[in-house]
């Protein structure tokens, strides 16, 4: 090879390209990591209900190591994923000495099984909250399939001057709902949205009537075929068999 100075040449230049790109990188980690570029500034963006002031200046001044370029900025979205109500994080460097931080906070829709609670994209968090929710009840794998249908029976019921408080599907996938003056209203496993828009509407000349002659009905089933039966105080109607 000593005898070949072509490629002696391509070799010494090879080197030389080498040393050059490490010198570079060297210089440039060292430029990087230098105090002359600290984050002077964070701001933080989003509609915030939940998320408090002191939460985030914690974060800030406790889990934000690095300057503008040696932020990690998975481990920074990371922590701020952690806070109870933030759904989702963005965060952007911004030229010279900026962090950019967008939060989207968790929606509330219901409470789940006593355990956790419910957003408006039927996915589950965990979080403290005093809001009177409705209380969904079912299958863990259940909690996308019983918030949307919560939206449909709250959207029928509103015709009848009430809404769900208490939305139940059993492991047979059966459905219950409790409204909020305390009636249990039976759906059953199939044809529930059509049996729940034929109450509605009949609701005003059949339970509707019932109430203005002050009696109490607390459970109505839905699951005959050509109409439904009400319990009135502690009358037990007949139920349909295999329903």
């Amino acid at each position: 090879m000593w005898d070949k100075p072509a490629l002696m040449l391509w070799l010494a230049n090879l080197l030389y390209a080498v040393a050059a790109i490490l010198l570079m990188y060297a210089v440039l980690f060292l430029v990087v990591h230098l105090p002359l570029f600290p984050l002077r500034e964070v701001k933080v963006n989003g509609e915030l209900k939940h998320v408090t002031r002191e939460q985030v200046q914690f974060i800030v001044t406790r889990a934000l190591k690095g300057n503008f370029f040696t932020l990690d900025l998975n481990k920074t979205r990371r922590t701020f994923e952690k806070l109870p109500w933030v759904r989702d994080v963005n965060v952007r460097r911004r030229w010279p000495d900026k962090l950019e931080v967008t939060l989207e906070e968790h929606e509330v829709l219901a409470r789940w099984n006593n355990t956790a609670l419910v957003n408006t994209q039927g996915e589950l968090f965990q979080a403290a909250s005093d809001q009177p929710l409705p209380v969904f009840n079912g299958p863990d794998d259940s909690v996308k399939e019983i918030a949307s249908q919560y939206q449909f029976f709250k959207q029928q019921l509103a015709i009848t001057g009430h809404k769900p408080v208490q939305v139940s599907l059993s492991q047979r996938r059966a459905w219950q709902i409790r409204l909020d003056d305390g009636l249990v209203v039976e759906l059953g496993r199939e044809r529930m949205e059509q049996r729940l828009e034929k109450f509605v509407k009949v609701y005003d000349r059949s339970l509707g009537r019932l109430t203005q002659m002050k009696k109490v009905v607390d459970y109505v089933d839905l699951r005959y075929p050509n109409g439904f039966a009400v319990r009135l105080g502690n009358t037990v109607a007949q139920k349909p068999a295999g329903a």
